[in-house]
């Protein structure tokens, strides 16, 4: 197959930004729905079930898409789940009933994991291992973007539209999205299954070393203050902090740009080092030391210089996101063509399941200490993912291996 150009790369790193956003925002805009089930007299806990289902959904397909991918390639991955999340949200805009917007919230989860792994690969395939780094942190970005879009989009919608009309716009991105990569992406170039199986390429690289165990432990561990500063950061500002709602959600709305930034950043400084590992042990450091600050702040500053816990509270939004990329890169490069597309859903997962005990867990914790106490005992998970994660020597040993097999 011939290469795509420098243009044709950066298009293809587009539309994979693109259907992840499209992603994120299907799936995590549905929390944005809570307001406007709350005014329809929800309680809620009948309406987290509700607006938990795409969540659901995500972590009951991803390896089942990371499987189809490594079988069919991403670009036919890509379409098909981007098509099948835009019928989903058509369907929930038309059910009519809390019961079918419930149940296509589901389905529309299981379509949009699609994109968590198969874009992934997009990266990995096309970008020299110079550029990958800053590749994935542009690709990374994609999530919190799409989360920052539905904070100021699916409230405002879904007031004047109603449920069911708020997924209308979802829908539309979805199917754009998949118009868009039918266009654009290119599939990246692989050994056939038979040369591959006669080199060991099919072979599990869980089994050659401890190194994907590892990171997806790490990662797993730092989604811990993640999804505590995204899911709580609201909720603090206006409870502890005394925020209007209105600057409140604006000031989150801006934390999820800064951390969209922050993987960027991540990316571009892994490029430049040489190496995922470095940067990942540093975001752990950072966001251990981070979080425990944030928690003494929430305690001891009050008053006029209370915007100080806010200002560290930005600060944790950035550090606390930047690790994905890192993580992601480092496992599709060292888990091979035939094998990246379950790896990263391996990883997606663990990470998902863990995000889910995230708010029932920190949240029963902030019940018994507060806020300041929670912020600082998460930075403990953080604080154990540092010697968790894999050391020069083990990158080094990835690396060569990694040399001898075409990713």
């Amino acid at each position: 197959m011939r290469a795509p150009g420098t243009a044709r790369r950066w298009a293809m790193l587009g539309v994979g930004l693109l259907d992840q956003a499209v992603s994120a925002y299907f799936v995590h805009g549905a929390a944005f729905l809570l307001p406007e089930l709350g005014r329809r007299g929800y309680r809620l806990a009948e309406a987290g079930v509700l607006v938990a289902m795409p969540t659901v959904g995500v972590m009951l397909t991803l390896i089942m898409w990371g499987i189809a991918v490594d079988r069919f390639g991403e670009r036919r991955v890509l379409i098909t789940g981007l098509t099948l999340t835009a019928a989903a949200g058509a369907a929930a805009a038309l059910s009519g009933s809390v019961v079918g917007l419930g149940a296509f919230l589901l389905l529309g989860g299981m379509a949009a994991a699609s994109s968590n792994a198969a874009s992934g690969r997009i990266v990995v395939g096309w970008f020299p291992a110079r550029r990958r780094g800053l590749a994935m942190g542009i690709r990374q970005m994609a999530q919190p973007l799409g989360v920052g879009i539905a904070a100021l989009t699916v409230p405002t919608l879904a007031q004047r539209l109603g449920l069911e009309g708020a997924l209308w716009l979802p829908a539309a991105l979805a199917a754009v999205a998949a118009v868009t990569t039918a266009v654009l992406v290119v599939d990246p170039p692989r050994p056939s299954r038979a040369h591959a199986e006669r080199t060991g390429q099919l072979a599990s690289p869980y089994r050659r070393s401890s190194f994907l165990w590892r990171v997806h432990g790490v990662s797993v561990l730092l989604v811990v203050p993640q999804f505590t500063v995204w899911t709580f950061s609201l909720v603090w500002l206006i409870a502890d902090r005394g925020w209007a709602a209105g600057p409140a959600g604006l000031l989150v709305a801006l934390t999820q740009l800064l951390g969209a930034a922050g993987r960027l950043l991540a990316g571009q400084l892994s490029d430049s080092v040489g190496s995922r590992m470095r940067p990942l042990r540093w975001v752990a450091v950072a966001a251990a030391l981070t979080m425990l600050a944030l928690g003494v702040a929430d305690e001891l500053v009050r008053g006029r210089a209370s915007l100080l816990p806010v200002a560290v509270l930005v600060v944790a939004s950035v550090i606390t996101v930047a690790d994905n990329g890192l993580a992601f890169t480092s496992i599709a490069e060292v888990a091979g063509p035939f094998w990246s597309g379950r790896a990263l859903g391996a990883q997606n997962t663990a990470q998902f399941l863990a995000a889910s005990a995230v708010a029932p867990g920190v949240g029963a914790l902030i019940g018994l200490v507060g806020y300041g106490w929670a912020f600082a005992l998460v930075a403990v998970c953080p604080a154990v993912a540092v010697p968790l994660v894999p050391g020069l020597r083990a990158e080094r040993a990835a690396d060569r291996e990694r040399a001898t097999q075409p990713v």
